[in-house]
């Protein structure tokens, strides 16, 4: 694996070179593919004011995403150990995150081909927060804006999307935060 390590105006000696290689090295041991490249730059900061003057950068590039560290210490080495055990908290994330996606992917191939009944109540569990969990069909009745109003007090909903009955366009109609109701209106052609 090569872990390219550079400085920023300054000098980066053999001994620091290897601590940096090794230290983030160990930590992109938990991913089970070799990252495509991974850049390690280290530089002090010049104002005086500043008590963490030592910076490490790391940036890892794998497929289809990058991730990047940046630490400051009062020492470089300090900084390369911070960076490093960043690193490897983000790397875990990417990967519980891409592998748990190809679980996902895999189970709703796996579902698919067994022909079985649907358990939609353990695919909803599996979803990601992200992901679309329901989709509702509705049938769009034309009603005025007090009729709407009247709806979206019936239904105890935060909104409301229903046709104008003058305009014959689409309306969504939604509770303030600050009280009262707002509307987004389709534009006019």
């Amino acid at each position: 694996m090569a872990i390219t390590v550079s400085g920023r105006k300054m000098n980066i000696t053999e001994s620091l070179r290897l601590y940096a290689e090794e230290k983030v090295g160990n930590s992109l041991k938990i991913l089970d593919f070799e990252p495509t490249a991974t850049e390690v730059i280290l530089y002090k900061e010049k104002n005086p004011s500043n008590p963490l003057r030592a910076v490490c950068e790391v940036t890892v590039y794998v497929k289809g995403s990058i991730i990047r560290v940046e630490e400051s210490e009062e020492e470089m080495y300090a900084a390369i150990d911070v960076a490093a055990a960043k690193v490897m908290r983000q790397l875990r994330k990417y990967k519980t995150r891409v592998y748990d996606k190809k679980a996902r992917q895999a189970q709703t191939a796996e579902v698919k081909t067994t022909g079985a009944e649907l358990d939609l109540d353990a695919l909803m569990d599996e979803l990601a927060d992200d992901e679309i969990v329901r989709v509702k069909e509705i049938e769009f009745t034309p009603l005025t804006e007090e009729e709407a109003l009247a709806q979206i007090d019936l239904i105890g909903h935060d909104f409301f999307v229903y046709t104008d009955r003058d305009t014959n366009l689409v309306c969504v109609l939604y509770r303030r935060d600050d009280g009262g109701y707002g509307m987004l209106r389709q534009k006019e052609d």
